[in-house]
């Protein structure tokens, strides 16, 4: 197994980060994470987070909808930090390079998670038992944040082969994510290692150019039909 490069360590900016979580109850989405932590999901009502965030109703209303608003909105924030994380995109990156980013990119997400890892947890085990969130999430957040992690790669999300690009890279980062939510080492090196191996065995078909990624869409298709 290729040796996984040692990032810099987050703690201090995850304690910071958790420090700054105490202090902004007022925010509508951080008030949603502190209330899933606390009660769980079918517990947060709209009532609820406008009382902890200090909002009205309707001012609230005019920043979101639903609950899964919410969640998309977190989803977001954590693309931002993430991408404020990298450095520069290379372009036309090769094989190596495209895992390295890969890589970084999706440790950057879970750094960004780290203050609200146990409302996380929360949300993991509840949210299949809400069809319609869960679905409204994984369209509004999850694949737009899979989006930037391959544009941090420069990697093409787009069409046909851009579709089944993210979802081999959803499948590696929800994978990821699972060992991530029970590894609670300073270093996180049992979750490095395991993303290291997943995308080891995905940068095959990550880094497939169009033309095949297209022609194994249409195999696909085609032994469904």
């Amino acid at each position: 197994m290729a040796k996984v490069k040692r990032r810099r360590t987050p703690g201090k900016t995850r304690g910071a980060a958790a420090r700054a979580d105490a202090t902004m109850a007022s925010d509508p989405v951080d008030a949603m994470m502190q209330l899933v932590e606390s009660d769980g999901w079918r517990a947060v009502t709209f009532g609820r987070i406008a009382t902890a965030s200090g909002m009205s109703l309707s001012d609230l209303y005019s920043q979101y909808r639903s609950r899964s608003d919410l969640l998309v909105a977190y989803a977001a924030r954590v693309d931002a930090a993430m991408l404020a994380a990298l450095g520069p995109t290379p372009l036309a990156a090769d094989g190596d390079v495209a895992k390295d980013r890969l890589f970084e990119a999706i440790m950057a997400r879970l750094d960004a998670m780290a203050p609200h890892k146990a409302a996380i947890r929360v949300l993991m085990r509840e949210l299949p038992r809400d069809p319609a969130a869960l679905a409204c999430f994984l369209y509004g957040g999850l694949r737009r944040s899979l989006d930037w992690v391959l544009a941090a790669a420069d990697l093409d999300g787009a069409g046909l082969a851009g579709g089944l690009r993210r979802n081999l890279l959803g499948a590696v980062y929800l994978d990821t994510l699972r060992v991530w939510l029970r590894d609670d080492s300073e270093d996180l090196s049992e979750t490095m290692s395991h993303l290291d191996r997943r995308l080891s065995r995905a940068m095959r078909w990550l880094t497939a150019d169009r033309s095949f990624l297209r022609r194994r869409g249409h195999a696909a298709d085609a032994s469904a039909s």
